[in-house]
């Protein structure tokens, strides 16, 4: 017995780029560093909010790859001359990689108190409707 894929599916013709979609998020790995909320903010548009206390806004890039909203982030190491006798924040630089759907955007990106917010629009498919004729064989 074959296995059943988007791809291969008799229903879903087409749909072979949103299995390879479905493979590359799976693949991203992100280790939960930094953490993040995503919200709803309106029927078409979400916030996606990122803990980066400790990071400058000049330490984060959010770049747009191929429909993947991809945030950086590297802090500067300026623990030079200094004695720690507890380190418990580490300096670190993360990715975090989020896939958009066709049709969602970027508006906008601020900072604020140590969260870095993103937000999203979706714009709405007009829903239209084409009569197929039918030739006489």
């Amino acid at each position: 017995m074959t296995k059943l894929t988007l791809s291969t599916h008799p229903f879903l013709l087409g749909f072979d780029e949103l299995e390879r979609l479905v493979e590359r998020t799976a693949k991203s790995g992100n280790d939960g560093y930094p953490p993040y909320n995503i919200e709803q903010t309106s029927e078409t548009s979400f916030r996606i909010t990122l803990a980066v206390a400790g990071f400058a806004e000049e330490d984060l890039s959010i770049t747009l790859e191929d429909r993947q909203l991809v945030v950086r982030g590297r802090q500067s190491d300026d623990t030079q001359g200094r004695v720690f006798l507890h380190r418990g924040i580490a300096a670190r630089q993360f990715q975090r990689a989020f896939v958009l759907a066709e049709g969602v955007e970027i508006a906008e990106a601020s900072m604020e108190n140590g969260l870095l917010h993103v937000d999203l629009n979706r714009s709405v498919p007009e829903s239209v409707v084409h009569q197929i004729k039918i030739k006489k064989g």
